[in-house]
């Protein structure tokens, strides 16, 4: 490859590792796994390639020392670290079971965070949180339950046994 050809793939693969940590951040809060398993991916993927392809990176773009070190590394865990944890995400997210099961849980606490669609970046979408198999998750919710949140006792939703074993939920409700 050339110097120019891989200035054009290593954009590409940090492009795409952004967009995809954005639709993987989508898939993780509808899915029962623990943030340091894919931290944990993130980091093996990004160490193991830093360490395969370093050099390279810095021939392309001239750099040396600690900017060597720091913007391969960078480059490494962003691209290609969450490229292999949105694929082992959305993997498990659309090759799961077909089979469901209804699941009830009380909501242990409720926050807020900002945020929504495109055109809807003001509003406050309400956080429900549950204790679920010993383990709280977060549940976020669309904007228009904000002003009634703290009438909600529970949350009903259905699982899914993933493709590796992580459930997934579905069908997300609240109830008075």
């Amino acid at each position: 490859m050339t110097k120019k050809q891989r200035k054009i793939f290593y954009a590409i693969i940090f492009i795409l590792g952004i967009l995809l940590m954005i639709w993987q951040i989508k898939i993780y809060r509808n899915t029962i796994i623990d943030l340091p398993i894919l931290i944990g991916i993130i980091l093996v993927t990004g160490i193991v390639a830093f360490i395969v392809d370093y050099k390279n990176y810095g021939k392309t773009y001239n750099y040396e020392g600690i900017g060597l070190y720091f913007y391969s590394g960078m480059q490494y865990l962003i691209g290609f670290g969450f490229i292999v944890c949105s694929i082992f995400t959305l993997s498990n997210y659309y090759f799961a079971e077909s089979n469901t099961k209804t699941e009830s849980y009380e909501i242990i606490d409720r926050t807020w965070i900002q945020g929504g669609t495109k055109y809807r970046r003001n509003k406050k979408q309400p956080v429900f949180t549950i204790n679920y198999e010993g383990k709280n998750k977060e549940l976020v919710f669309n904007s228009k339950y904000y002003e009634k949140m703290e009438l909600y006792k529970s949350v009903e939703f259905e699982t899914r046994e993933g493709l590796f074993g992580f459930k997934i939920l579905k069908n997300k409700k609240l109830n008075k």
